[in-house]
């Protein structure tokens, strides 16, 4: 084969596992685990698929202006990643509330700092998870396992839906705010048990090596995040109010869990965020897996990732919301 050949061949190849990526939708892990795995690539294959286009937009081929047009088919999973829409600057002054999720490792990064910034932020829903177990926490904190929710409102009702005991930890609880009752949820999907080591390239080729140990545990954890999600997806269908679902989904944009977590619900980040989305930095490979979704009614104002801050191997995610 001629070397345009084999490029056109493998650029093909970019093009339909991005497009494998978009069947997350609709393909549960216990039947496809695999696909899953599709989405934690998904940054990568897009560069390749700009890299190799503009190769042949230089060679002045034909088959650029297809490759180009392919593009815009990822326009919007591209922006949940990296969105580029205008901020709105006026946020403060016509908020009715604002939502702060934080994944805080346990307070490992010092429990006493954490508790500083969250006050400090003056939210009036706060969402924590991986809370620190070893610490008597405020009576005012509705309490579980892994997550808690601190709110400056009226929490009418609350019910747990995913224990302890799954590995994973997600509640939703009504809250009265100023006469409007909405449902918040508060999700933990169930973690990857992954460690650094595990992601290093020495011993990759080692019988029964590294890549078998990732896939050992995360294609297991994508078929219980279906059954977590299954239940929290009832929380939120069966709701007689508007709904904010938010907090550390252990899953990537593009994914089976943000695909069904999010039906129906608005993305804040696509909605009133900008710049890059990523909310996990301890690997050195920045993912977005901390997320803030809502009903239509109720409006994103403005989203950000602090990344101004290390007080855990995630950073803050704060979103403003109109009451509509």
């Amino acid at each position: 084969m001629k070397p345009s050949q084999i490029l056109l061949f493998f650029h093909i190849v970019i093009i339909v596992l991005l497009l494998s990526t978009l069947g997350n939708a609709w393909i549960p892990p216990n039947l496809f685990g695999n696909l899953n795995l599709l989405s934690l690539g998904f940054p990568y294959l897009v560069f390749i698929h700009i890299l190799l286009t503009l190769v042949w937009v230089i060679k002045r081929k034909k088959i650029a202006i297809a490759f180009v047009l392919s593009t815009f088919i990822f326009y919007n999973p591209i922006r949940r990643w990296v969105n580029f829409t205008p901020k709105n600057e006026n946020s403060k002054s016509i908020r009715d509330i604002k939502v702060l999720t934080f994944n805080v490792k346990y307070g490992d990064f010092g429990w006493d700092k954490v508790k500083k910034y969250i006050s400090d932020q003056d939210a009036d829903i706060i969402l924590v998870q991986e809370r620190d177990t070893k610490t008597a926490l405020r009576d005012d904190l509705i309490k579980y396992p892994s997550v808690i929710l601190k709110t400056k409102h009226k929490i009418v009702r609350q019910e747990n839906l995913v224990e302890e005991k799954d590995r994973g930890n997600s509640f939703y609880a009504d809250i009265d705010i100023n006469g409007k009752i909405i449902r918040v949820v508060n999700v933990y999907l169930e973690p990857f048990r992954l460690h650094k080591s595990m992601l290093s390239f020495d011993g990759f080729g080692k019988e029964g090596g590294k890549i078998s140990t990732l896939l050992s545990h995360m294609i297991p954890t994508f078929k219980a995040h279906e059954d977590q999600i299954r239940r929290i997806r009832k929380a939120v269908d069966l709701s007689p109010y508007p709904v904010i679902l938010a907090g550390d989904f252990n899953s990537v944009p593009n994914s089976y869990e943000y695909y069904n977590l999010g039906k129906d619900l608005q993305d804040a980040f696509l909605s009133a965020g900008s710049g890059s989305s990523s909310s996990f930095y301890d690997y050195k490979v920045p993912l977005r897996i901390d997320y803030i979704f809502s009903s239509k009614s109720i409006i994103p104002l403005s989203y950000k990732v602090d990344n101004s801050v290390k007080l855990s191997d995630h950073y803050p995610v704060i979103a403003e919301f109109l009451l509509n």
